[in-house]
C-alpha cells in the first residue's frame, strides 16, 4: 500500500515539473495600439510634403521624439531613365522631445526653408535647416542657417526662435510654407521701413486731397423786432353810484 501512494506522488510530482516547465498558453493580444504610435503616424502625414515622402516624414518624426538618429531617402532621376536613392543621416541637436515640440521644430524648419524660396528641400536642406548648416543657392550664393534645433539646444524657447527669423510662433504653426513665402516676399521686394512710409503718404493713396475744413454756415437773419402792443386803456372811473 506504501509502494503505491508513493508511486502516485511522484507521478503527481513529475506532473507539476512538467507543467510549470512548459510554455503558458498564448493568449490573444486584444489590446489597442500605443497612443504614441497612432500619434506619429498622424503628425507624420502633416510633414510628407515637406519631408518628400512618408517615409521620410515619419522618420522625422520618431528620430525627434526618441532625440535618434534619422535617415532620410533621397531619389534622383538620371537621364538614363533609372533612379538613384542617396541616404542622408543625422542626428538631432535635441534630446527626446513631445509631439507638440515635434511639430514646433518641423514648422520652424519648413518656414526658414521656405523664406529662402525652398518649398520642396532636400535631405542636406532639410538637416540644415534642423541643426545648421550653409545652404547653396540656384545664383551660387550661399545662406548660413542656425538651424532650430541647435537654437533650441542652446537654451532659447520657440517664439525666440521665430521672432529671430521674423515670424510669429503662432503664425508659423498655423501654415509654415504660407509664412515663409511672405517672408520671403517682403524680404526680397519691399523694404518694411519703405512700405511703412507709403502707406502715410502718397506712395500708398494717390494724390488722396487734404480733408476739408467745414464750410461756415450763414448767419441766421434775425427776427424782426415785434410790435409794441398797444397800451391798455385807462378804465374810466366808476360813475358815482347814486345816493353817493
Amino acid at each position: 500500500m506504501k509502494t503505491h501512494l508513493l508511486t502516485r506522488s511522484l507521478v503527481c510530482a513529475a506532473l507539476l515539473t512538467a507543467l510549470a516547465a512548459s510554455p503558458a498558453m498564448a493568449q490573444p493580444d486584444t489590446t489597442t495600439p500605443p497612443a504614441t504610435g497612432q500619434e506619429t503616424t498622424r503628425l507624420g502625414g502633416e510633414f510628407t510634403s515637406f519631408a518628400g515622402s512618408d517615409t521620410n516624414s515619419q522618420a522625422l518624426v520618431t528620430g525627434l521624439r526618441d532625440g535618434t538618429a534619422i535617415t532620410l531617402d533621397e531619389v534622383t532621376q538620371n537621364p538614363d531613365g533609372t533612379s538613384t536613392t542617396t541616404e542622408t543621416t543625422f542626428q538631432p541637436d535635441t534630446g527626446k522631445m513631445g509631439f507638440g515640440n515635434v511639430k514646433i521644430a518641423l514648422s520652424l524648419a519648413e518656414a526658414s526653408l521656405a523664406q529662402q524660396g525652398i518649398t520642396d528641400p532636400t535631405a542636406a536642406e532639410i538637416e540644415a535647416a534642423l541643426n545648421g548648416g550653409t545652404l547653396t543657392m540656384a545664383d551660387g550664393t550661399s545662406v548660413d542657417l542656425k538651424g532650430v534645433l541647435a537654437e533650441r539646444a542652446s537654451g532659447e524657447g520657440w517664439g525666440q526662435i521665430a521672432k529671430s527669423m521674423g515670424f510669429k510662433l503662432g503664425d508659423v504653426m498655423r501654415s509654415p510654407k504660407a509664412t515663409g513665402n511672405a517672408s520671403a516676399h517682403a524680404n526680397g521686394k519691399v523694404d518694411k521701413v519703405e512700405l511703412a512710409d507709403a502707406k502715410g503718404h502718397s506712395a500708398g493713396h494717390a494724390g488722396r486731397p487734404d480733408s476739408v475744413g467745414k464750410v461756415d454756415r450763414p448767419d441766421r437773419p434775425s427776427r424782426p423786432d415785434r410790435p409794441d402792443r398797444p397800451e391798455h386803456p385807462d378804465h374810466p372811473d366808476h360813475a358815482g353810484r347814486p345816493g353817493g
